[in-house]
């Protein structure tokens, strides 16, 4: 092979994001994409609640923080460029307890310092002007905050990709990488294509991924399934925006809340349950090699003890729409278990290290020629175009 080329496993936005910037910045070098699933965007992606997030929750100076600031910039622009829906309808996140308020004190300055546009501390009266059938002691109104639909997103830099004379090989599953002189073998069952350099972009099988690059250590993989319920049409307008919960710090997940669809739908969720397959989009989904790995690896039983309580309230709510819908109604009271119906699933890849501790920031590591995004929770798809930013410059730093 006389033409350079850089491959990248994992046909979702972040993926894509990085193809896309490569393309840009190295226009006489080919990309090349390899996605196991028929279309792009079919994991988490297309899975997730569609936010845009202005960067309120992450710990100030972290890459979470600093990509996910630089990324809602970048990715208004994007949709506004290619006619992708976007909207900025806001968000809340409500205190409803005297209980909440050191949590929400101490989340304020976290936004505060990461520079959260427009965001504004507001009482109970002003909660009910921006949000009309909203309760609580306290808020936080992110103005900023948007809507948008990440599939299209990710479809669109695809065709970029393409169109710039890349390669994209959908149905095309990863089965082996093997380093050679002159490059990277991307092994695809019987068929191999050599590459000059690998960015390894796989979500849920992120550490299977980086293991057959030789990155056998933590963290692993432990997938979350996410559920959403879908408010009926006769009360999709009680809720103008979003309406979140005040997070618990202990955990990268955001609670249960109420979320606008930028194609005007109001869903509430996602919740948090173990996923007993990582790609498993309904609840009976089981697959045999994810459980076994989930119980094979040390800190998910590190994380058991731990968070045992805080895991049988969400299976119970999982079980129950009555419980489910008890929580959200703490915020929005006038949308109850009658109001809903069960509307589809996500899982979120969740890292944790061998202590059990849950990874919350980015995590990208480089060896010998090939990147692996390690850990990209929320707000990855956000900060999708300023995590491509920041690999490309890492690769070009790294030679």
């Amino acid at each position: 092979m006389t033409e350079s080329s850089i491959g990248i496993v994992g046909g979702g936005i972040v993926g894509l994001a990085i193809g896309r910037e490569l393309s840009r910045r190295r226009p006489g070098v080919r990309i090349v994409v390899f996605e196991k699933e028929p279309r792009l965007a079919a994991h988490q992606t297309g899975h997730n609640s569609g936010v845009v997030h202005a960067g309120i929750y992450y710990k100030p100076g972290s890459l979470k923080a600093r990509l996910c600031s630089r990324g809602r910039g970048l990715l208004q622009d994007y949709c506004a460029e290619h006619g992708i829906a976007y909207n900025e309808c806001g968000k809340l996140v409500v205190a409803v307890d005297s209980s909440e308020l050191g949590r929400f004190d101490a989340l304020e300055q976290t936004a505060r310092a990461n520079g959260v546009p427009g965001l504004e501390r507001v009482g109970a009266d002003r909660i009910r002007e921006i949000e009309p059938h909203a309760v609580g002691l306290a808020a936080l109104h992110s103005p900023r905050t948007a809507i948008t639909d990440f599939v299209a997103v990710a479809e669109t830099m695809g065709k970029e990709i393409a169109d710039g004379g890349g390669d994209l090989h959908l149905d095309t599953t990863v089965t082996g990488l093997e380093r050679s002189t002159g490059g990277i073998d991307v092994v695809c069952g019987p068929v191999r294509h050599r590459v000059d350099q690998l960015v390894l972009c796989a979500g849920l099988q992120a550490d299977r991924l980086a293991g057959l690059a030789g990155d056998t250590g933590g963290p692993r993989i432990i997938p979350f399934r996410g559920e959403y319920l879908s408010v009926s049409e006769a009360k999709r307008q009680l809720v103008r925006g979003m309406v979140y919960p005040v997070p618990d710090p202990r955990y990268p997940f955001l609670g249960v809340h109420f979320t606008r669809r930028v194609y005007g739908e109001l869903d509430v969720g996602p919740n948090a349950v173990l996923s007993l397959k990582r790609e498993g989009y309904r609840r009976r989904d089981v697959e045999a090699a994810d459980v076994r790995d989930i119980l094979a690896w040390p800190g998910f039983w590190q994380m058991a003890r731990t968070h045992w309580r805080t895991g049988a309230k969400e299976v119970y709510g999982s079980l129950s729409m009555r419980a489910y819908m008890r929580t959200a109604q703490r915020y929005v009271p006038e949308i109850g278990p009658a109001d809903v119906v069960r509307n589809g699933m996500g899982v979120r890849a969740q890292a944790v290290e061998r202590d059990g501790t849950l990874v919350d920031d980015f995590r990208i590591t480089h060896s010998d020629g090939v990147t692996s995004i390690r850990n990209a929770p929320s707000p990855a798809a956000t900060s999708s175009l300023a995590i491509a930013e920041y690999v490309v410059d890492e690769i070009d730093r790294a030679g």
